[in-house]
């Protein structure tokens, strides 16, 4: 299963002005739920002249649904939170807080248009934001000699694939795979069966993906 997310360390924003009204939106991507809290808060305290900080957080669970909160801080019952919250759903992000901090401009705005000034500002940022993939793989642990630990470091790493090695009483390998390749089979022909190759579970790895035009 493929997760998408913002960078590590990501924070971006973006602005609309709609009647004199400034909402400006800005995301992060947050390991849990007191990060996405605490994201929220450092809005608030960076800007106490506005009127409203509307937010909306996703969070990924493993075997389990996301986590998802939001508020529409004052704001008519789900004219700010719920559109923010849709907007984050639409990215397909997880790991990610959005809040949208108003600046009251004196024109009233109605329910509707003011759902929709919360949620495109949200949208704004979202889509002008980089991504990355994270994909479960799986990891192999490769016993092998010492003597043959750096050449066997060198094969399995031109092919692509990557290798922890740990040193004990014994060396081995923490090997994570590329799709399509059979570590057991390889590590069998590079060391003409002389190795031990086990598995060890699944690794979590993120990679850039392209930007969008």
């Amino acid at each position: 299963m493929v997760t998408l997310l913002l960078p590590r360390g990501y924070a971006g924003s973006a602005t609309l002005e709609i009647k004199r009204s400034v909402f400006r939106a800005e995301i992060a991507r947050v390991d849990d739920e007191d990060a996405a809290r605490t994201a929220i808060a450092a809005a608030r305290r960076a800007s106490p002249d506005a009127r409203h900080h509307c937010s909306a957080f996703v969070l990924d669970v493993d075997g389990a649904q996301p986590i998802e909160r939001s508020s529409d801080d004052g704001e008519p019952a789900g004219t700010g939170g719920m559109p923010i919250l849709a907007a984050l759903h639409g990215s397909g992000l997880v790991d990610v807080v959005c809040v949208v901090t108003r600046w009251f401009g004196g024109v009233k705005l109605g329910a509707g248009p003011l759902a929709r000034a919360y949620g495109d500002a949200a949208g704004l940022a979202l889509s002008q934001a980089p991504r990355v993939e994270r994909v479960l793989r799986p990891r192999w642990r490769v016993h092998v000699s010492y003597a043959d630990v750096g050449r066997l470091v060198d094969d399995l790493t031109t092919r692509g694939l990557t290798v922890e090695p740990q040193y004990g009483a014994d060396a081995s390998l923490l090997v994570t795979a590329v799709p399509g390749q059979d570590v057991g089979e390889l590590v069998a022909s590079l060391t003409q069966g002389a190795a031990v190759v086990e598995t060890a579970g699944t690794v979590a790895v993120e990679s850039s993906l392209p930007d969008r035009a």
